[in-house]
């Protein structure tokens, strides 16, 4: 069945499903990023716990270098471990809605599709199927 073939309503139901599977496509990136920024994290926490408290440390600002505490650098960096994993923890959560919503949306267009007729209740044109054999 081509799209000009497809009743309104069922088209409007697959560019949800497309739209949900991008959105979480895009949490899948995000979580992605999240996770290579958490491995930066803990190999920078690492480095400089091993350097001495009189060893002089710098930090990214930007394009440039600044001179810092290791105690300084060490809160920062915790701090900003804690705040990539509370992102993390929310894009879980996202991602477990958007789970769901594809699977009650996939749910939904495939009983659609074999009844021949909206889920939600709204009528076709005619008042019947639309759809002649939904398996063409």
């Amino acid at each position: 069945m081509s799209t000009g073939q497809m009743p309104p309503w069922l088209q409007e139901q697959l560019m949800k499903l497309q739209q949900s599977q991008q959105n979480l496509q895009a949490i899948m990136q995000q979580k992605q990023q999240i996770e290579m920024e958490r491995i930066e994290t803990d190999k920078s926490l690492e480095e400089l716990r091993k350097a001495s408290d009189d060893d002089m440390v710098y930090k990214h600002a930007g394009s440039i270098l600044i001179k810092s505490t290791k105690k300084d650098l060490i809160e920062e960096i915790e701090e900003r471990k804690e705040l990539t994993k509370t992102r993390s923890i929310i894009l879980e959560k996202q991602e477990a809605r958007l789970k769901e919503t594809l699977k009650e949306q996939e749910a939904k267009i495939t009983e659609t599709m074999k009844s021949g007729t909206p889920s939600s209740g709204a009528k076709t044109p005619e008042g019947g199927s639309s759809v002649d054999n939904p398996r063409k």
